[in-house]
């Protein structure tokens, strides 16, 4: 007698990252007045990935660029 039990693992990923987290977190310090900090520095934690992204990208647009001039 066996039982035909179907199982499914679903995996979720996702969530807030440790920057998205600190971004809330200096909002709301900034909303409550504990800190006086310009609104770009509070915001700052949410440019982390695009910085990345746009370091990632400069990276392979130089070395692009270098095996093109070492190509000739």
């Amino acid at each position: 007698m066996s039982d035909n039990v179907n199982v499914t693992n679903k995996v979720s990923s996702g969530g807030i990252s440790f920057a998205g987290l600190l971004g809330i977190v200096f909002i709301v310090l900034k909303l409550c007045g504990i800190i006086d900090w310009p609104w770009v520095w509070v915001l700052c934690p949410f440019w982390i990935g695009l910085a990345v992204l746009l370091t990632i990208f400069l990276i392979f647009v130089i070395i692009g660029i270098i095996y093109t001039m070492l190509k000739r």
